[in-house]
């Protein structure tokens, strides 16, 4: 096998905490956390989502990350490692950044369009109807977008552990923190008159955001809430997609991983609870609560909408917002692309430069397909969820709400159950290191997460209780 100086390691516990909080902070904390606060009636999502991420999300971040420590191995060997009759479970975990990767990087190249746009001052083009499809319907110009996108991103993963993921999150992380910060605070102080005479303000929009709507909140609305609280969870943590296994294997063993862990928590729960407050108060004030229920067209057709109508100010603002959410797809581009790399190090013993080549080709030329999915490739399908969708819908159904819930409810049997959770507490105790929230942990990865997780995947094959 790979020694770890092959394969590289964390240069210390802030390199690790930037790196894994940096993989967490990506699209789906941008655009989906926001669409559903608002969805869900604002405070109360929110307050259902704390107490799944200080509990559940804690269970599976400690796991996987543990997982990937003691073995010292990505996700396609490390489970035959914790158990050699589960290693299939490997499969299941690299299987998840396969599928997503292509439609991740096409998405990517959409944020780096929006992004030049807005550096050449052409954002009021964007906001016109029609020119999200438009673009995304062309053959070529997104291909080159996501190419562009997609080898930024690999320029990273060539570099290694240290010097391209932990020195590049060292970089972005905090330019990350300050441009959400700066645009949430520049959202509160919004203001409009509507055609009609009426006046909305940010701050307005702040507490629909913020302050729980029980209006209407009945049983089966509120395990709605929990469940979608839930499933952003994936998103919003990067488990049950190999990342936090391969990251925890770069850690080495002398990081006291609870203090960590509790950091990662705390950045990614804080950019979440941001990016609802740097969007849903300027979509309040400028498109009222009906702009609020775009979901995921929210970034790239009600946003360049808000961002024309707020004037000379919007072209800065929505470049500053591009490029902030340009950075965030970037490092969560870079994860998803090392749970591949990781797997092909270890099982196969590629080099790191090899196997870095063959997931950046593989990435490309996946993306190519995403891309023509809207124009050459076009089909639509019913999902068993109900909606319809094209490739990209497809692909992300599949891998985040099927085979994510699948994979982290094995997760859970098999250390729970089959290994017992003295695997894992030992490992967060090793060196003498106490382990907080231990009989909370026992207690989640027993029961409760199972249940969880099983209600959850219920959910997403179409089933409704």
């Amino acid at each position: 096998m790979e020694t770890n100086k092959t394969r590289g390691n964390f240069t210390g516990k802030l390199g690790f905490v930037l790196a894994a909080a940096s993989s967490a902070v990506g699209l789906g904390n941008i655009w989906r956390f926001p669409y559903l606060a608002a969805k869900d009636g604002g405070g109360l999502f929110i307050f259902c989502y704390i107490i799944l991420a200080l509990t559940f999300g804690f269970t599976l971040l400690t796991t996987e990350i543990a997982i990937g420590r003691k073995t010292g191995q990505g996700p396609l060997t490390a489970y035959g490692v914790i158990h050699p009759k589960w290693r299939g479970l490997g499969l299941l975990a690299s299987l998840v950044p396969v599928i997503i990767l292509p439609y991740y990087l096409a998405i990517g190249g959409w944020v780096l369009k929006y992004l030049t746009v807005f550096v050449t001052g052409e954002g009021r083009e964007a906001a016109t109807d029609g020119y999200f499809t438009g673009f995304i319907s062309r053959q070529f110009s997104p291909v080159i977008f996501m190419a562009v996108f997609g080898l930024l991103s690999a320029m990273i993963i060539f570099g290694g552990v240290d010097k391209g993921i932990e020195r590049t999150s060292k970089c972005i992380m905090p330019l990350l923190l300050f441009l959400i910060i700066g645009i949430s605070f520049y959202a509160l102080t919004l203001h409009h008159t509507d055609a009609s005479g009426l006046q909305r303000t940010g701050l307005e929009g702040f507490k629909i955001y913020l302050l729980p709507n029980f209006e209407g909140v009945t049983l089966r609305h509120l395990f709605v809430v929990i469940m979608d609280a839930l499933g952003q969870l994936f998103y919003s943590i990067s488990v049950a997609m190999g990342i936090m296994v391969a990251y925890g294997s770069y850690v080495k063993k002398d990081v006291d991983l609870m203090p960590s862990i509790n950091q990662i928590e705390i950045f990614d729960t804080l950019v979440a609870l941001l990016a609802g407050l740097m969007i849903v108060p300027a979509v309040y004030v400028f498109m009222g609560t009906e702009g609020m229920s775009a979901g995921p067209g929210l970034m790239f057709i009600s946003l360049p909408k808000v961002f024309s109508v707020m004037g000379t100010a919007g072209t800065l603002i929505g470049f500053l917002f591009f490029l902030m959410v340009a950075f965030a797809a970037v490092t969560s581009a870079v994860s998803i692309m090392e749970a591949i790399l990781s797997g092909l190090v270890d099982k196969f013993h590629f080099s790191r430069k090899k196997s870095a080549a063959i997931v950046t080709a593989y990435g490309l030329a996946g993306g190519t397909i995403v891309c023509f999915g809207y124009n050459l490739f076009y089909f639509e399908v019913t999902l068993p969820n109900g909606t319809t969708g094209q490739l990209l819908d497809l692909m992300d159904y599949i891998s985040n709400n099927c085979l994510m819930p699948l994979l982290a409810l094995l997760t859970c049997i098999l250390i729970g159950w089959v290994v017992k959770p003295k695997t894992i507490i030992d490992e967060v105790t090793l060196g003498g290191y106490k382990f907080g929230r231990k009989r909370l942990y026992i207690a989640m990865i027993t029961v409760i997460a199972p249940l969880l997780l099983f209600l959850l995947l219920l959910q997403s094959v179409g089933i409704s209780l």
